[in-house]
């Protein structure tokens, strides 16, 4: 059985081969041989996930003709490859990309920091913001008030509280997409939406599809569920979904699930537009492939005048190829541990079905607290306030950054809460471990990728402003100084700064 999961053309590696040599050469620097050359940049597109890991490469003679080289240069690098461990071959199975064997990778995501902790350590690990007050204690009143009568009953719920269930799917008709209480299961969090929705269509050893980076946790909870991840990598910047590129996963692969978060995508931040969102849909309905569209971002688009694009689940209102997956924990608090799916009426019961084996249901008073802010409008205005914050948490990092680091590379998105760093090539790995010795926690790229591509990235969330983001640039610059000199042993511990 072939090892790989994807397939990439030789037209397709030369495009991306050439288009890396567009980048600047350093001042000063020998040009290698052309077989190093060719090895070193195959390489590199692995690391940053430009090629996935376990793709199939072209034939040493096709990608010879695409590259107008002769095939002992190609046939030279792909040695060099597999001597390094990036590449891996089998006689009938072809040749398929690969990291090699070593430190264990950074797959579980970061565990929030416990609050005795933040006096002396600025924590980037996270994407989450406080609590957007007067409205949570607001909501938990009106919540409270609205208890007793459930407080009668025995209190399960698993499919969600009616009220909540009608409120939702009446915010959905409201945007131009018919929706039934009967689409909606409210869960704990988006996080249970996904695990019940992984537990249900990707069973051991099936194949999901997953953007490349993608979201940390998800990505270890799909492994924990004994999927196949397959990654498509996303484009350069923010321009997102590379669609010629799905559609050939799709078709090749043929994964059960496909994973996308298409609304300021996590790290990344990009947006998919109209056209990209219709063409996932598409291609997930051609090849048969059930599409889980991740909103926990949606809502937090950040400059003014946008105008966002139709939700995905506008091209499959039914819900019979696209399952939605909303949360309040990014747009209100992820204290408020309430999450919801959208599908279609027997999708739902199926969820419910097999969700007396897990949870059983979502807290109550929450619940309530939810349906409270959406019914009152207290929702409208604690995510007004939640985009002010975020807001100017972003502009005042972007700022510290290039201030502080003039060398590392990103594009401001336009919404979400994170932004995708590329660290001038020092390794994002080191920069974590180094970090957390000088006062700083953050998440290496590693941790949004699978099987160890990113590695020159990190991820910096908009959860700091003022002087705290200042602080935060200055000790991420110290962090670099030392990992750039291979240093980092024996760092003094930060000096206390309360936020």
């Amino acid at each position: 059985m072939a090892q790989w999961t994807s397939a990439v053309g030789p037209a397709q590696l030369a495009r991306q081969l050439q288009a890396q040599q567009a980048r600047p050469a350093v001042p000063g620097a020998r040009k290698p041989p052309a077989y190093r050359a060719l090895a070193d940049g195959v390489r590199l597109l692995v690391l940053e996930g430009r090629v996935p890991v376990a793709a199939r490469l072209p034939a040493e003679r096709e990608l010879a003709v695409a590259l107008s080289v002769s095939r002992t240069t190609v046939a030279a690098a792909y040695e060099a490859l597999r001597t390094e461990g990036f590449l891996e071959s089998r006689r009938g199975a072809g040749s398929w990309t690969a990291v090699p064997a070593g430190n264990p990778l950074p797959a579980r995501g970061l565990e929030p920091l416990p609050p005795e902790s933040l006096g002396s350590m600025i924590d980037l690990g996270c994407a989450a913001l406080p609590a957007p007050e007067p409205w949570l204690t607001r909501a938990i009143q009106g919540a409270l008030e609205e208890l007793p009568p459930y407080a009668h009953t025995h209190g399960d719920y698993p499919a969600g509280l009616p009220a909540l269930r009608q409120m939702l799917a009446d915010r959905y008709t409201e945007r131009g997409i018919p929706t039934m209480p009967e689409q909606i299961m409210v869960t704990t969090g988006a996080m249970g939406a996904m695990d019940a929705i992984c537990h249900l269509f990707a069973g051991r050893g099936e194949r999901i599809a997953v953007e490349s980076p993608s979201y940390a946790n998800i990505l270890q909870l799909m492994r924990e569920t004994g999927a196949r991840l397959v990654p498509v990598a996303m484009t350069e910047g923010l321009g997102g979904w590379d669609l010629p590129r799905w559609r050939q996963v799709l078709r090749d692969a043929a994964p059960r699930l496909a994973y996308v978060v298409a609304d300021f995508h996590n790290p990344t931040g990009a947006l998919a537009d109209e056209d990209q969102r219709r063409q996932l849909v598409e291609a997930a309905r051609s090849a048969g492939t059930v599409l889980v569209v991740d909103e926990t971002m949606v809502e937090l688009h950040l400059d003014e005048g946008m105008d966002m694009p139709r939700r995905v689940c506008a091209f499959d209102p039914a819900g019979a190829t696209v399952l939605t997956v909303g949360s309040a924990s990014k747009a209100f608090w992820a204290g408020m541990r309430i999450g919801w799916v959208r599908a279609s009426p027997d999708v739902i019961r199926s969820l419910v079905a097999a969700r007396a084996y897990a949870d059983l249901g979502t807290p109550v008073l929450e619940q309530l607290g939810v349906n409270w802010l959406m019914r009152t409008g207290g929702w409208q205005e604690a995510v007004a306030l939640r985009r002010d914050q975020a807001r100017e948490n972003r502009d005042a990092l972007v700022s510290a950054v290039r201030a502080g680091l003039p060398e590392w590379e990103f594009e401001v998105p336009s919404g979400g809460l994170t932004l995708w760093v590329r660290t001038g090539g020092l390794s994002g790995s080191r920069l974590a471990e180094v970090g957390e010795r000088v006062g700083i926690r953050v998440p290496s790229g590693p941790r949004f990728g699978v099987d160890g591509a990113f590695e020159g990235y990190v991820r910096l969330p908009f959860t700091v402003a003022g002087p705290v983001a200042e602080e935060a640039a200055a000790r991420l610059a110290a962090a670099a100084r030392l990992v750039g000199s291979g240093g980092g042993a024996g760092v003094e511990s930060p000096r206390s700064f309360v936020a």
